[in-house]
């Protein structure tokens, strides 16, 4: 039987995994963006991972930017 954790969506996606939804860009694309701090990370370890929730809200706050 498997828990109910095992049930709910991740809430995180590996760099390449959000280069590729978010932006249409490669793996070596998608490092070199976090790299510079354009594609939010955290550390897991030795693991980078993208969390869903901050790259939503970046992409948010990009459209405002640009109508300022």
């Amino acid at each position: 039987m498997m828990s109910q954790d095992s049930h709910e969506a991740t809430k995180t996606l590996s760099v390449p995994e959000a280069g590729k939804r978010y932006f249409g860009i490669s793996r070596g694309g998608a490092y070199a963006a976090a790299r510079a701090g354009t594609i939010p990370t955290i550390k897991i370890g030795r693991l980078l991972k993208v969390p869903i929730l901050a790259m939503e809200k970046l992409l948010e706050s990009a459209g405002d930017r640009g109508s300022k």
